[in-house]
């Protein structure tokens, strides 16, 4: 009964406007026109709407011209027109609406309608936030924080912030507590950055929910609580976060909060859609190695080739690994090589190993003793304890290097001191350097994380 008169008032709404619109009183087309557009009282009609707002532009009403403006920029019940939109509200904001003086600055800062100024753009903004817009106040903020049309000034950057920010802008809550978070013109303050990100996160923003969850993740201005983390990363992963998505499958996959390999992989595979490069290697690590589904090698090589094809180290080199060994592919040395060369290149101590290792049998690449102390070289100097013993080997017996038995010695040494995973993963052969995935320093700190989360609930199983 509320709902039928309810309709029967908006109804009695839309007759009273009406012929008070036909008489052409400016007020009432204006909400006619708003009435067509919402869809409130008569069925949505933007062509109707748009004929009623320009009438009423016409005659002058400020509020008509910018939702006018709007429904040219959007195109909405007309072709779309950034020169149409321009000029409404254009006319709008030289009659000082505020709303219609930020639109307008967002199109000189886009170049649509207009020629693109951010110096123009910031002269809007600042008309519509000193007449107390907090979504013109948050613009002005981004304008001071990235020296839009204006000198960088993180104090004013934060002052205009906090103004939006204590109006309850999502927005400018999100960037105040990214700038506590950083640092940025003042020192960096966890609880304070925590306090906006709560506020941002309860209003739903999923960026703050991601952040509050990785600083419950990692104890960062609060003690650390995986269950809350988990929580908060969840609420920021249902609204299609990608960073949340593979952020809470990580935590998932090392055992914090109900420590699902199930939940985890179904995360990894959604952000993994998203085009996330991590989340797409760690699918192939999941694949790879049977966790939380049955282990599926064609599933792990699609993955790891995703992730290696956009530019991942880790990723390139367990592919490597996989054409070394012939396992989720063809075995092809070649392809090794060329895989462990791109990862090699970009750093990656492991794939710079297994590299030398090729080079040094002469396995997909021509022999060349000087290519593979080099790239031995290069992993051995970032600690990585095979390519520390088979560089001392190679110096040792002056295969690619003069040959120096001290400086042979003191890589062997280094390599019998450390702790690093490539004595336990590697081989001289290239066909054993190592097994998918333990090349990356996700995929070693994600064992690292299953292992001690796996002790933990061992130890004390009620929990």
């Amino acid at each position: 009964m509320s709902r039928q008169n309810a309709a029967r008032e908006g109804y009695d709404v839309f007759l009273w406007f009406h012929p008070a619109a036909v008489r052409g009183n400016p007020y009432a087309q204006f909400n006619l026109g708003l009435l067509y557009k919402q869809g409130q009282a008569v069925e949505r009609n933007e062509a109707c709407a748009l004929k009623w707002m320009q009438l009423a532009a016409e005659k002058g009403l400020a509020a008509a011209q910018n939702h006018l403006g709007a429904m040219y920029s959007r195109g909405q019940g007309a072709p779309r027109s950034d020169d149409l939109a321009a000029r409404w509200f254009g006319r709008a904001a030289s009659q000082g609406d505020p709303s219609a003086q930020q639109n307008l600055g967002l199109l000189y800062r886009k170049g649509r309608g207009v020629p693109q100024s951010h110096e123009v753009a910031f002269g809007w903004f600042y008309r519509a936030a000193e007449q107390g817009l907090a979504s013109a106040e948050h613009l002005l903020g981004e304008c001071y924080l990235q020296g839009l049309g204006v000198p960088v000034s993180h104090p004013l950057a934060m002052a205009w912030f906090r103004k939006a920010a204590r109006q309850g802008h999502v927005g400018a809550q999100g960037s105040l507590a990214l700038m506590y978070r950083r640092g940025d013109g003042v020192e960096a303050d966890d609880a304070q950055a925590l306090c906006w990100f709560r506020q941002a996160a309860a209003q739903g923003d999923p960026v703050s929910q991601r952040y509050l969850g990785l600083a419950y993740a990692q104890g960062q201005g609060v003690t650390a609580d995986p269950a809350r983390a988990v929580a908060w990363l969840e609420r920021a992963a249902m609204r299609d976060d990608t960073e949340a998505q593979y952020a809470l499958a990580t935590l998932l996959a090392g055992g914090h909060g109900s420590g699902d390999d199930e939940r985890a992989l179904s995360w990894f595979l959604r952000a993994a859609t998203r085009g996330h490069v991590q989340a797409q290697y760690c699918a192939g690590l999941m694949y790879s190695l049977g966790r939380g589904t049955v282990r599926d090698p064609a599933r792990a090589f699609e993955w790891t080739q995703r992730a290696a094809e956009q530019g991942a180290p880790n990723a390139q080199f367990s592919l490597g690994v996989m054409y070394a060994r012939g396992e989720c592919a063809p075995r092809d040395e070649v392809r090794a090589a060329e895989w462990y060369r791109r990862a090699a290149q970009q750093g990656d101590a492991s794939a710079q190993n297994n590299l030398g290792v090729l080079y040094a049998n002469g396995q997909g690449v021509p022999h060349d003793d000087t290519l593979a102390t080099y790239w031995y070289r290069q992993a051995a100097e970032q600690g990585h304890a095979l390519a520390q013993y088979n560089l001392g080997g190679m110096v040792g017996s002056g295969r690619g290097a003069e040959r120096d038995p001290l400086r042979a010695y003191m890589w062997m040494l280094l390599a019998a001191g450390s702790d690093h995973d490539g004595v336990g993963t590697g081989s001289r052969s290239a066909g054993k350097a190592g097994r998918p995935g333990t090349g990356g320093h996700w995929g070693r700190a994600l064992t690292d994380r299953v292992q001690a989360g796996r002790r933990q609930r061992g130890q004390a199983p009620g929990r």
